[in-house]
């Protein structure tokens, strides 16, 4: 029997969900912390993700004294960069920003701007012009 697929995941539900939960962990509000804090957060995650990437690299190039294994470093890189799209979504909601907006607008600006068709849309929907 195939197991069942689950369902995408979208930005509007990994908002909710991580504001639901930092929420918990700082007394109700994300004003808690300033804006500051938030991208520092984000920002210390992204250290993360590189330092793994350093770790790859001298996998990748023979060097000694990895103590995880490349398949290992891989799975602890998706969860820095996990961690790191979290404290971004939080910092995006502190900000008043609507995250999935601001992706869209963006990425069709970037696609227009080198005359790309890929376009998204609300719902993640790729379009071709």
């Amino acid at each position: 029997m195939q197991p069942k697929p689950i369902p995408a995941l979208t930005i509007q539900e990994l908002v909710q969900a991580s504001v639901s939960r930092a929420k918990k962990w700082h007394g109700g509000s994300l004003n808690a912390w300033s804006l500051s804090d938030w991208a520092c957060a984000a920002l210390g995650e992204a250290g993360e993700v590189c330092n793994v990437i350093k770790k790859l690299n001298r996998s990748r190039d023979g060097v000694v004294g990895n103590t995880k294994s490349a398949d290992e470093l891989t799975d602890h890189l998706a969860d820095e960069i996990a961690d790191t799209l979290i404290y971004l979504t939080l910092l995006a909601e502190r900000a008043d920003i609507d995250l999935e907006a601001a992706l869209i607008r963006k990425f069709n600006a970037v696609s227009v701007r080198h005359g790309f068709p890929e376009r998204l849309s609300n719902g993640g929907k790729h379009h071709e012009l």
